[in-house]
């Protein structure tokens, strides 16, 4: 029922851009330089409309959300998997601040970085046909969250519970930056469309660029060594480093090659669960390195093991 929604939107959204097509069309430019300009203006009031929904989300109900993790205690993994799942740029900032100050264990934290679908649930809502995708990329990261937190915890790696009711007392706040320069925490009713807007167009710029990039690729190189079944497991590799990268423009890049067909679904899913968005910027300005490294490589292997797993039983 959803997709034929989105695909009887995507009719209306091929209809009012048929002008601009057309423009575009006559252009002297080359075919797949035409066809990336096409499709990233295709998506652009998808992309407008989803940021609309996550913003108006994220201010009516963010401080909730993080008080609800904050409290969960023993549950706060399966909540924080939970929370991470829904598309907004400041939930791993947050999680992150959190943990710096003990306030959360390592199994919530990395329930979190693995679960956080930044860019890539509203990039797919952008591609109707590829809307189909999002169920098992979503039901995997938080399946894989839920299960890799609850044992990192278990097996006694969380957060050290010293001095923990004194931080708990303290009332400086720490505050990040999220993306196009916005504060979550001081976002004002004006934002609820500005930031979309600025986030829209910076969303866009990123996606022509890495579409360009993709189908110039895909016509002009050839990616049959890259697809090839017997570097499969090698593409999950380098999906999970490139993932670690803090920049939404990874999981856009990840999603894009994914819909293009340059990459398996199981590379496309070692990248996204390493990605965990501004998230680990946090951790590397606050946290004490020797935990930041582990954390990180804790996030890499558990990305990569799943990769190979969805690679070798698909």
């Amino acid at each position: 029922m959803l997709i034929e929604v989105f695909e009887k939107i995507n009719r209306l959204n091929e209809f009012i851009f048929a002008p601009l097509d057309n423009f575009i069309e006559q252009l002297p430019l080359a075919e797949w330089a035409g066809e990336a300009i096409i499709d990233s203006f295709h998506m652009l009031p998808f992309l407008f409309v989803v940021f609309v929904l996550i913003e108006i989300i994220e201010f009516y109900f963010s401080d909730k959300i993080d008080n609800w993790v904050k409290n969960a205690k023993k549950s706060s993994v399966a909540v924080g998997a939970l929370t991470s799942i829904l598309p907004q740029c400041g939930f791993s900032v947050i999680a992150s601040s959190l943990y710096t100050r003990k306030l959360l264990t390592r199994g919530c934290l990395i329930a979190v970085y693995l679960g956080t679908s930044d860019e890539s649930i509203p990039i797919l809502l952008a591609y109707p046909e590829k809307a189909h995708l999002i169920i098992p990329i979503v039901g995997i990261k938080l399946f894989v969250a839920i299960l890799a937190g609850y044992f990192i915890d278990f097996a006694g790696v969380g957060v050290n519970e010293e001095e923990e009711e004194e931080e708990e007392e303290e009332e400086e706040e720490i505050h990040e930056e999220g993306c196009c320069n916005h504060d979550p925490e001081t976002a004002n009713k004006r934002e609820l469309f500005l930031h979309p807007i600025m986030h829209t167009i910076n969303i866009f710029a990123f996606i022509l660029a890495i579409t360009l990039v993709l189908n110039f690729a895909l016509e002009n190189v050839s990616l049959s060594s890259w697809i090839h079944t017997s570097h499969k497991y090698m593409q999950c590799v380098i999906a999970a480093i490139i993932g670690l990268i803090p920049n939404c423009a990874v999981s856009i890049a990840i999603t894009m090659m994914l819909i293009k067909g340059s990459i398996t679904f199981s590379a496309a899913m070692s990248g996204l669960l390493s990605n965990a968005g501004l998230g680990l910027l946090v951790l590397l300005r606050h946290n004490d390195i020797k935990d930041t490294i582990k954390i990180i490589f804790t996030l890499l292997f558990i990305s990569i093991l799943v990769g190979f797993s969805i690679q070798f039983l698909i």
